[in-house]
């Protein structure tokens, strides 16, 4: 299991295809990282409710499924396909910690008083 923390960029429509009614819908996430990467996230079947409650602008962490297959054409030649599939989706919180920061310090004038050793 994979998860892929970031901010929907797109929500497709859900969409049907063939006799038996497969359902695909396609979402696009956008990492918060240092180079930021937009990854599709297919969701299927059932799984396409998932997304009804999320808009564009959300932040979520989506747990995936990474899927591959080959296909050989009639030429006999194999190629290879790759997907991202969603399987669970939730908001998280677009705050982030602070860095960490010292504390300020105060300098304050030496005390004549003390008795140090030096």
């Amino acid at each position: 299991m994979s998860e892929i923390v970031g901010k929907v960029l797109v929500k497709g429509e859900v969409k049907t295809f063939g006799d038996k009614g497969f359902q695909k819908q396609d979402f696009v996430v956008v990492t918060d990282e240092k180079y930021p990467q937009s990854i599709l996230v297919e969701f299927q079947q059932d799984n396409c409710d998932l997304t009804k409650p999320f808009n564009i602008g959300d932040d979520v962490k989506i747990g995936v499924n990474l899927r591959g297959r080959s296909w050989e054409s009639p030429q006999g030649e194999t190629k290879y396909f790759n997907s991202i599939v969603g399987w669970r989706i939730e908001k998280v919180s677009g705050d982030k910690p602070a860095p960490f920061e010292a504390a300020p310090t105060t300098l304050s004038e030496p005390d004549d008083n003390l008795d140090l050793p030096f």
